[in-house]
């Protein structure tokens, strides 16, 4: 028998069966996990007093930052910048024509070809704000915010496929397996809260195209995969404690657990960094049992915030959910948050290859009011300027009809050669455009941003140098921005 260091009144067997400790305390997700982490490790834990400082904690940035969290708002599918924030009036004068050599020299396309005519956008632009930036007019709401986007029209990579662009867009890299955006922020600065997860991940109708590896961590420890919340049911799968479960019988299992580590640790040692980054893990899952509910509850919310992000309009609704969460997710601390509009199976922006200007208007149905809600209340709060607001898709559309489609002529095929991704709050000077595309939109041709710039300038913004951003994995000192990164916008977003 041995004494027991976290209750020092009890003595617990050398040996307790896995059936036993259920029977006696009950287990929420926390507690179960450690216990299958326990099973699997052989006890392989270090002692509480041994463990390295909490993986999550908040870490200083490399220098001073102008932005504390992000919420990337994911455009899954590809949204067409033609018909969005990147008007080409020359369009219309070829519409139905085949466009110039000159323009579509040296690109490839997934579906169309080459001689396809160029297909005009229906849409028509006003010139908003202060500013005068031009946006399309199924964005009433969002053309109220001009003055606060950053929209960059020169966005630009060489994938033409739904999953390898999403890769690139979110970890840098075409291929799966690379840590995506949020688990490097989470990885270099931690989290502002102990009760939350720092990376959370929304998906408004359904699967992301290219998978859980969209978002996932890579090759860096698990503290740094992010939580995904769900729209029906409990937020987070098996977090939910069974009914007879009390949270001290929880935090008597999970002390227990730490008691097994000690003395195993003191018997043979353990891999301090790997496994006290589990721990915490599971530490928060504990703890996130009480503090998720409560924050993604939307019941007691005002029918003026109800009204303001759309929560009212059936079109409007789920986005608009999912934007006023990710409000009260970074009010609570949460680092990173992604949204996915759409779905894998076909309910998103790629619709946009046989019926471009009806997808592209459903879509604005869906995401004006919320977009723009989220905007004006992270403002209304004095968020906006600590938060990164980042709008785009993982490529943008042709200016010529899909040639799968030459009875319609209606739809756009994937364009990665020049798209738009815009910016707002973090410290950002809105009211500005940055680089454009050629006379036709087919690709970027003043000051070309890189998704690897992009993500440099991400980082930049948050206090952290992409080249310093570093793990070592293969023998190699690995970073979100890979061998590029080296066109930071940051200095012409804050100017």
């Amino acid at each position: 028998m041995f004494s027991n260091p976290f209750h020092s009144d009890r003595t617990v067997p050398r040996m307790f069966s896995r059936r036993q400790m259920l029977q006696r305390a009950g287990l929420g997700f926390g507690a179960w996990a450690l216990l299958d982490l326990l099973q699997r490790d052989g006890f392989a834990a270090p002692a509480p007093q041994q463990i390295a400082a909490n993986p999550l904690a908040p870490r200083p940035s490399h220098f001073p930052a102008k932005a504390k969290h992000v919420i990337f708002l994911f455009m899954q599918g590809g949204p067409s910048h033609i018909d969005t924030f990147d008007p080409k009036p020359l369009l219309n004068e070829l519409n139905g024509k085949p466009l110039p050599p000159s323009l579509i020299k040296g690109l490839t396309l997934q579906f169309t070809h080459m001689n396809a005519t160029a297909l005009r956008s229906p849409q028509t632009f006003s010139k908003c704000g202060k500013s005068g930036i031009e946006i399309a007019d199924t964005y009433p709401n969002l053309q109220q915010c001009a003055d606060d986007l950053a929209i960059v029209r020169s966005c630009y990579h060489d994938s033409f496929n739904h999953s390898p662009a999403q890769y690139l867009m979110s970890t840098g890299f075409s291929r799966m397996g690379r840590p995506s955006m949020g688990s490097w922020v989470t990885y270099g600065l931690g989290s502002e809260s102990e009760n939350l997860p720092a990376f959370v991940v929304m998906q408004t109708t359904g699967d992301v195209k290219g998978g859980p590896p969209v978002y996932g961590r890579g090759f860096l420890p698990g503290t740094y995969q992010p939580t995904v919340l769900r729209n029906m049911g409990s937020p987070v799968l098996y977090l939910d404690p069974p009914d007879r479960t009390d949270l001290q019988s929880q935090r008597q299992i999970l002390d227990m657990s730490q008691w097994l580590n000690q003395r195993h640790m003191e018997a043979r040692g353990a891999d301090v960094d790997d496994l006290s980054s589990r721990i915490a893990s599971y530490e928060l899952a504990f703890r996130m049992q009480s503090a998720v509910p409560e924050a993604v509850d939307l019941s007691r919310e005002s029918q003026a915030t109800r009204e303001l992000y759309g929560l009212d309009d059936k079109m409007s609704a789920r986005f608009g959910s999912d934007c006023l969460m990710a409000l009260r997710l970074v009010e609570r601390g949460v680092r990173f948050v992604q949204i996915f509009t759409g779905s894998a199976g076909g309910d998103d922006w790629d619709g946009a290859h046989a019926e471009n200007d009806k997808v592209h208007r459903e879509m604005a149905r869906r995401i004006d009011r919320p977009i723009a809600g989220l905007l004006k209340d992270l403002k209304a709060r004095g968020l906006l300027d600590e938060t990164l607001v980042i709008w785009g898709g993982e490529f943008g559309r042709t200016p010529i009809a899909d040639g799968r489609y030459p009875d319609k002529r209606a739809g756009r095929d994937h364009n990665p050669y020049g798209f738009t991704t815009w910016l707002a709050g973090g410290g950002i000077k809105g009211g500005k455009i940055i680089g454009a595309t050629d006379e036709v939109g087919f690709r970027a041709v003043e000051d070309p941003v890189h998704v690897n710039d992009l993500h440099a300038t991400v980082l930049r913004l948050l206090g952290l140098d992409h080249r310093q951003l570093t793990f070592l994995f293969e023998g190699r000192k690995m970073r979100l921005t890979d061998v590029g990164g080296d066109h930071d916008i940051a200095a012409k977003l804050l100017a």
